[in-house]
C-alpha cells in the first residue's frame, strides 16, 4: 500500500497542528485578531499570490503529460484572474489601495517561504513543488474547517474575519483543496520510503515556513 497525503501530516503533526491552530488563526476565528496585523498579513499575502503565479509558471514547465500542464496553466488562470482581483478588492475593503500594495517591500517570511517554494520547485520535480505549496493549497481550507469545528469561532457579523473564513470554506476553495489531495495521493501511492523521506522534509520545512508567516502577521514584522 503507497503513501497518502494524510501520511505526510502525520509525519509533521506537531508542525501541522501548530500552522492549522496558530494564534493568529484562533484570532481570526474569534474576531479578536488586532487590524492592524490583519493588514499587515493581507498586504504581504499579495506578494505572496505573485510568487504563487509564478509557481503555477515552474508547475508548467515541470509537466511531463497534458493533464499536469494543463492542471498548471489552470491553476496560473485562476491566480490571474480572479484571486489576484479578489485579493486587491478585499484589500480595498480594508483600506489598502492597489498602489500601496504595488509598492510593498517584500517581509522576510515572505521571502523565505516564496523563495523556497520556487526553489523546492526547480531543484526537484512537480511533486516537491506541490509539496512545497501543499500547506498553502490544502492548509487553508482545513484550517476554515478547524475553525467552524471551535466553539470559540465567531460567525457573521459580529466578526470582522468572516468573509476571510468564507473565501476558504466556499465549495469552489474546498473542491480546490480535495482536487489538489486527489493528485498528491495518487502520486505519493507510487513513491519509495527513501523518496517519502525526502518529501516529508519538503513539507516539514513549508509548513514551518507558513507559521512563521502567521507570525509575521501578530508581529507586524518587516
Amino acid at each position: 500500500m503507497g503513501y497518502r497525503f494524510s501520511d505526510l501530516t502525520a509525519a509533521c503533526q506537531s508542525d501541522w497542528r501548530a500552522y492549522l491552530e496558530h494564534d493568529f488563526v484562533r484570532g481570526l476565528g474569534a474576531g479578536t485578531l488586532e487590524e492592524g496585523a490583519f493588514r499587515h498579513y493581507l498586504e504581504q499575502d499579495y506578494l505572496f499570490l505573485l510568487h504563487f503565479a509564478r509557481a503555477y509558471a515552474l508547475a508548467a514547465y515541470k509537466s511531463r503529460t497534458l493533464a499536469d500542464l494543463r492542471q498548471a496553466h489552470e491553476g496560473l488562470k485562476a491566480i490571474l484572474d480572479v484571486e489576484l482581483d479578489l485579493h486587491v478588492s478585499y484589500c480595498r475593503d480594508w483600506g489598502i489601495a492597489e498602489e500601496q500594495l504595488a509598492a510593498l517591500p517584500e517581509a522576510r517570511a515572505t521571502l523565505a517561504y516564496t523563495r523556497y517554494v520556487l526553489d523546492a520547485g526547480s531543484r526537484g520535480d512537480l511533486l516537491d513543488l506541490h509539496v512545497a505549496l501543499a500547506p498553502c493549497v490544502v492548509g487553508y481550507g482545513e484550517i476554515a474547517n478547524w475553525l467552524n469545528e471551535q466553539p470559540s469561532t465567531v460567525r457573521g457579523e459580529a466578526n470582522p474575519y468572516d468573509a476571510w473564513i468564507a473565501m476558504y470554506e466556499s465549495d469552489e476553495f474546498q473542491s480546490a483543496m480535495r482536487a489538489e489531495l486527489e493528485w498528491l495521493d495518487a502520486r505519493l501511492a507510487e513513491v519509495s520510503p527513501a523518496r517519502f523521506e525526502e518529501l516529508c522534509r519538503v513539507f516539514r520545512d513549508a509548513t514551518r515556513l507558513e507559521i512563521d508567516f502567521w507570525q509575521m502577521g501578530l508581529d507586524r514584522a518587516d
